[in-house]
This record gives C-alpha cells, structure tokens and sequence, in this order.
C-alpha cells in the first residue's frame, strides 16, 4: 500500500469513526437522590448557634447544600423580566429613598440614624412603618414590597437610596461611617449600579447584566465586586438561614430578626405542601397520599414554623412534615430530626432527612 493509499484510508477511517462518534453520543440523564440525611451547616466559625453566620442553600434531588457567609453581599438584582433589587434581609440591611438624583450631592446632612435603624417589636402604625425599611417578608414573593423601588425605564425617576448593609441586625451599629449612598438605572438587559460610602465626594459606577440562570446577580458594596452567593436557580430548593421577619403577639405584627428561617426557591417554581403526622406518618406517606395535598408557592410555607424556640418544648415539631416538590416536578417528603441541644440537635446545624416520593 503506498503513502496516498494508505492516507486515504487513514481519512476515510477518521471521518467514519468521528460520525458513529457523533451518531451514538448517549443522552446522558443526570440521576436525581431518592433521598439522604443532611446536617446543614450553618455555623462558620465559633458564633453562637443562634446567629450562625451561613445561610446554607439545599438542593435535595443533588442530596448536597452550600454554605455561604449570609453578610457577604447587599445589593440582589433580579434576573427577571422586571428590574427589581433586593437588600440582603440575612444580614439585616436597610434602606432610605432620598429626594436626590445625584450621589455627591448627598451629604452627611441626608443621614438620619432612625431612617435606618429597624426597630424590632414595633406593632401598629410604628412597625408599619419598619417594614417599609426592608423588603417586606410578609408578601408572597420577596419582590412584591422592596425597599428600593422598581427601577425605572426613565432615568430621572430613579432616585438615590441611603443602604445600610447591617440595619437590622440585634447587635448592628450603625453610623455615616458605615452606610452607603447609591443609585441604580436600567441599562439594556440588566443594570448600572452607582455608589459611594456617604462621605465620598466621588462615586463609582458598574454594570450588572442579568444572568438567566440565577434568580439574582449579587453585589457586595463593601469589597465592591459582585458576589457568589445562591447557586443557579435549577441547583437548590430550599434555603435555611438567620433573617428579618416578622412575629405576632396580641397587638400585631412586628418586624424581627429570627434564627433558623427556611425560606423556599418560589422563583424556580419550588412548591411545599405541610403535611399532618395525624393525617398520615412520614414513614407511611407515598405516592398513594398526594392526591390530597395541597401545595403553596409562597416561599414561607416552612418558615420558622418547623420548631420552637421557647417553652418547655423547645426542639423540632413532630406534628408535621413538608413535601417539597421541586422545579423539575420531583417530589420529596421531608422532616426535621434536630436543631437543638434539647432535642439532641445542635444550634446553627439542623439535621434534615428527605426521601423521593415521586420523580418528575
């Protein structure tokens, strides 16, 4: 066989293979968990339990969570149809519309400590006006009251915020050393972010473009970069954290800032059904019972509801467990074993155990 011959048997062999190749690459289908047991991990170094520092992200069909420092962004912008920002409720943020288009014109002068500071316990026309210093929890959505106001088509309307990252927080000091003055404007398929800490006379500007497979793009104003902090929306269901919320007593409701507050990935279309142990047990509930479940996609479904706190009882609650059907139709039973020195548990690490009832 001569050297053409022997090339061109070479090139036919080659291109032969390359199309099987390509003909008979399999569908790789990614398995989903049919369930584990998770002790989430919310403390990051030696804070108490109470206050862990991580909110821990949890995506049950992957059986795996990530831990992230809930202080470690302010800023969330939505990667949505609608141009929404978020203030970061896990670190306590809040936040102040000024009359002002322009950040230098802001001063030392538009700071007023009670602008910021959320007084927790306020019932009535006082809390009412609390809740509107942060993004209101009691809606459905987290986007439906946000402090900062939907940002608008015309650039004139969009006015400059004071931001604390820390106004909620029990133990929060804050003063015009720590808050910020910023500005936020449409620009094509995502955002331009102008900010500067109070007593610059200068400010900086970055442009922030939605990203369609996160629910948020995140900006730290302190390290002044945007932030890792949710995994992409398809990778995480349920999240369990320290934030504002709010409680209720024989005068109202009040803003407050709870531990261990499990908030659901609604934007994903995450749904959760309670489900009574004097109904049916977790450990005889099966594909046969969802018939009569009734799913909500309002993000607290769980909230703090899942334990108590105070009392004689403190520990999880063993008269319910959740179903949580994610946002690919899998549908998982899930229950909370621990979360506290009474219950065996341990503060800032609850355990979670889960078990696939139905594949989507």
């Amino acid at each position: 066989m001569n050297k053409i011959t022997k090339l061109i048997a070479l090139l036919c062999f080659t291109i032969s293979f390359a199309s099987c190749s390509k003909d008979d690459d399999p569908i790789v289908e990614v398995p989903v968990s049919d369930g584990t047991t998770l002790t989430l991990n919310g403390i990051a170094g030696a804070e108490a339990g109470s206050s862990a520092a991580n909110s821990v992200y949890v995506d049950l069909s992957g059986a795996q969570q990530v831990a992230v420092l809930r202080n470690s962004w302010a800023l969330g912008f939505y990667s949505g149809s609608d141009f929404k920002v978020i203030l970061n409720g896990t670190s306590g943020a809040s936040a102040k519309k000024l009359n002002k288009t322009d950040l230098n014109a802001v001063t030392e002068a538009d700071f007023n400590l009670s602008d910021l500071t959320i007084a927790l316990g306020e019932t009535g026309a006082k809390g009412e006006i609390e809740f509107k210093k942060f993004d209101d929890p009691r809606e459905v959505s987290i986007l439906n009251k946000t402090a900062i106001e939907t940002i608008s088509a015309t650039d004139s309307e969009n006015k400059v915020y004071l931001v604390s990252p820390v106004g909620g927080s029990h133990t929060a000091v804050i003063s015009s050393e720590t808050v910020y003055k910023v500005r936020i404007l449409r620009k094509a398929n995502g955002y331009t972010l102008q900010y500067a800490k109070l007593k610059e006379t200068t400010f900086k500007s970055v442009d922030i473009v939605k990203d369609a497979n996160s629910n948020y793009s995140f900006f730290s104003l302190s390290d002044g970069k945007t932030v890792t902090v949710e995994p992409v929306k398809a990778n995480w269901d349920f999240v369990w954290t320290w934030t504002m919320y709010y409680g209720t007593n024989e005068d109202g409701i009040f803003p407050y800032g709870f531990s261990d507050i499990v908030f659901t990935n609604s934007l994903n279309g995450v749904q959760v059904a309670q489900i009574k142990t004097s109904v049916v047990s977790y450990t005889n509930f099966s594909e046969s019972n969802l018939s009569a479940s009734t799913f909500s996609s309002n993000r607290d479904v769980i909230g703090d509801k899942w334990r108590n706190t105070t009392g004689t009882a403190i520990g999880v609650k063993t008269d319910s467990f959740y179903l949580i059907k994610d946002g690919a139709g899998n549908i998982y039973k899930l229950k909370f074993n621990s979360f506290h020195a009474s219950d065996g548990g341990v503060r800032g690490k609850p355990v979670v155990e889960y078990k696939l009832v139905k594949k989507g």
